[in-house]
């Protein structure tokens, strides 16, 4: 007498749930890395103890060599207030000022001048020692 089993097992793998795992992990890095600031300027920027850096509106960065930049694309000193005033729309008005150490202060001084007369704030970027 010969038995036979009604229940036979499938060695195959679905490999949908484990797909579905790095789908996700791919949308939280890309998450993650858009969040943060990157600075592709050549700014040697000044050491702090608190080096936290809000989420801006505008970055305004001035270079060793005195070149304004907005958003990491190079302006005259002239069109400066003209791009703030342009940029500067909505209610969460901040300006990130990236500064070299080698700039004298009345340059971040005029533009934080400028962001004072559109009503923004503004917060200097530093290195963390």
């Amino acid at each position: 007498m010969k038995l036979t089993t009604q229940h036979k097992i499938d060695p195959s793998f679905s490999m949908s749930s484990m797909t579905d795992i790095v789908f996700l992990l791919l949308i939280f890095f890309m998450l993650t890395v858009s969040s943060v600031t990157p600075q592709a300027l050549p700014i040697d920027l000044p050491l702090s103890n608190n080096s936290e850096i809000p989420l801006p509106q505008v970055n305004v960065a001035i270079t060793a060599d005195l070149a304004y930049y907005i958003d990491n694309q190079k302006i005259a000193r002239e069109e400066l207030e003209g791009l703030l005033q342009q940029k500067l729309t909505t209610d969460r008005r901040l300006v990130l000022l990236q500064v070299d150490q080698s700039v004298p202060v009345a340059h971040m001084i005029y533009v934080t001048d400028i962001a004072a007369s559109l009503h923004a704030k503004v917060a200097v970027a530093t290195q963390s020692y």
